[in-house]
């Protein structure tokens, strides 16, 4: 199980996986951040950078938070960061 540090900006002009900051991941998703959109849409954009079923993608902490820890099913820390470089 892979858990991922995700630094998201809602509201861009398109939903995007920018790149690693350090240890965090940044996110940019078009969906405003308002009843939960912004972060179905950053599960959404991961679980399709990750190439996994949306099931196996769930936000652990921070809902209201640009600052989200993500957890991927089936995937290695490794494995994920791999994929999403």
């Amino acid at each position: 199980m892979a858990t991922l540090s995700v630094k998201v900006v809602p509201g861009a002009s398109r939903s995007a996986v920018v790149g690693w900051l350090g240890e965090a991941l940044k996110v940019r998703v078009a969906a405003p951040p308002e009843r939960g959109k912004a972060n179905a849409a950053v599960l959404a954009l991961l679980a399709e950078a990750l190439d996994v079923p949306e099931r196996a993608v769930a936000l652990v902490a921070g809902p209201a938070s640009p600052r989200k820890t993500i957890r991927v099913e089936g995937l290695s820390d490794a494995e994920a960061r791999r994929r999403l470089s």
